[in-house]
């Protein structure tokens, strides 16, 4: 990373930006709960010249500055924490019990502080910027709340954009995918209901373990046999749930599932297939099943020239060393797909390392690496007056 390429300006508050960071980090709060991270960030942008709103999307935080007329733009930073124990001994390790920034959002929400910082300061552009502190990304939607309670109507944009840190890639590298570039994620809950007895008389039973046991392996032919294999799609099974006792045939069986796709048809395939195969599945032994599919996540579907821009301003400002060659989706999700259902923009990532130790996200040891923290801020810098200039 070469931090010759960060104005100084930047370097004299990325301490600052630093202990901010950590002392989000210190303090985790899950979705819809950011009410200590809300208050820092809206006290932080009301003392630097920010008109503040709070309450959209129940706990979120909007930051807008005009400077002259001109476009308009947003950025987002998501604030919320995971439910985790954190195992990694840091000096500012969450002191709260069973919660943790497991995913870099305090880095995120420190980086979009840092740029707001600067750009308050020097005020090198022309238009309106609006900073969007989004709560609740971790499953619950918290983009989709915003947009419900009327961010777009009432802070208009003429695009917007996120970044996201990536644990494996080399640290302060920009990566850019244009198109499909995050997955689509749906939480299935199956439940196979059967006839109770006791274990030493099988036959005289309908055993719903063994129906979810045929139908794990039976979904895996879902993805190799009904999806076109120039597609991609997962569905896995990640909990099984069933009786309490080894001699006792249970009456019911509840599996959970998450499916993702990278394709809004092969979405609609896979929930069909889904809920079409469990169902004869569990008929054929005997059993009755129903399908509770809920569908969270679309596909997050970056705008091509959005993103021709915002990996053009990497480019310039770094050259191609300060890139991820040949950048690939990712299976992982994110709400801010409803946000560019909306509005033209670019989710991107920034390398949070590749060297011995890192971990991925969602990992009880992980940690944002604070030294991505003003790279990642002055990129926002340079979109911002390129985009507002």
């Amino acid at each position: 990373m070469e931090f010759d390429t960060v104005p100084r300006g930047m370097r004299e508050i990325q301490d600052e930006m630093i202990a901010i960071r950590r002392r989000i980090h210190a303090m985790p709060e899950l979705g819809f709960e950011e009410i200590q991270t809300g208050n820092l960030v809206a006290s932080c942008l009301e003392k630097w010249g920010y008109r503040v709103h709070r309450g959209l999307g129940r706990t979120g935080v909007v930051g807008t500055l005009k400077n002259g007329e001109g476009p308009s733009l947003a950025l987002r930073a998501d604030m919320d924490a995971l439910p985790i124990q954190e195992e990694s001994a840091l000096p500012y390790a969450s002191a709260i019990a069973g919660k943790m920034h497991a995913c870099g959002h305090d880095g995120h929400t420190a980086i979009l502080l840092a740029a707001a910082r600067y750009l308050a300061e020097h005020r090198q552009f022309k238009g309106t910027l609006h900073l969007v502190f989004q709560p609740a990304e971790e499953g619950l939607g918290g983009a989709k709340a915003m947009l419900d309670d009327g961010l777009f109507e009432l802070f208009p944009c003429d695009a917007i954009f996120a970044l996201h840190n990536m644990p494996g890639l080399p640290a302060g590298k920009f990566g850019f995918v244009s198109g499909p570039c995050l997955a689509s994620s749906d939480t299935v809950t199956i439940r196979v209901y059967g006839h109770g007895g006791h274990g030493a008389m099988p036959h005289v039973a309908v055993d719903p373990v063994v129906v979810c046991a045929s139908l794990v392996m039976a979904l895996q032919s879902i993805v190799s046999r009904n999806v076109n294999p120039l597609d991609s799609a997962i569905v896995t099974v990640g909990e099984i749930r069933s009786g309490d006792a080894p001699n006792v045939i249970p009456d019911m069986a509840q599996m959970r599932l998450s499916v993702r796709a990278f394709n809004p048809e092969v979405r609609s395939l896979l929930e069909r297939r889904i809920t079409d195969l469990t169902e004869s599945h569990a008929k054929s032994f005997g059993a009755r099943a129903e399908v509770d599919y809920q569908r969270r996540y679309p596909v997050l579907v970056n705008h091509e020239a959005q993103t021709a821009l915002a990996r053009e301003v990497a480019l310039n400002w770094l050259g191609e060393d300060g890139l991820v060659p040949n950048m690939r989706p990712v299976t992982a999700s994110e709400d801010f797909a409803f946000l560019l259902e909306k509005k033209p923009g670019c989710y991107l990532f920034i390398g949070n390392g590749d060297g011995e130790g890192g971990c991925m996200v969602h990992n009880p040891r992980y940690d944002f690496n604070d030294a991505c923290l003003p790279v990642a801020a002055t990129y926002w810098v340079k979109l911002v007056e390129r985009f507002l200039g």
